[in-house]
């Protein structure tokens, strides 16, 4: 799997919406993400606390097709949340493209 297409083979979405979906979180990075931790187990992302409710959204649906995901929400400092998303260890290349992604949103 390519940073450019991370998107699993697990995945319930239907093929023609993945890319839509890969655009809605480009599109999270570049309008509200503000810091990239990547650990062993998860990748921590600071993002604009305006921009929760469209997270919020945003990672139910990707749960709901890609289930082995999952997304906690905890406040942050400075007007921003913390998102956390983690992977079982099997699916951690999934993870590392996401982290690639977002990464390259904040250059």
């Amino acid at each position: 799997m390519s940073t450019e297409n991370w998107v699993p083979d697990a995945c319930t979405l239907p093929t023609a919406e993945q890319p839509l979906r890969v655009a809605e979180f480009d599109d999270l990075f570049a309008t509200s993400l503000r810091a990239v931790v990547r650990t062993d187990s998860a990748l921590e992302l600071r993002l604009d606390a305006a921009a929760e409710e469209t997270a919020r959204a945003l990672t139910a649906r990707e749960t709901d097709c890609c289930s082995f995901f999952t997304f906690t929400f905890s406040p942050s400092h400075n007007g921003e949340i913390l998102l956390t998303a983690t992977v079982p260890p099997t699916r951690s290349t999934v993870l590392d493209a996401l982290a690639t992604r977002a990464t390259a949103a904040l250059s």
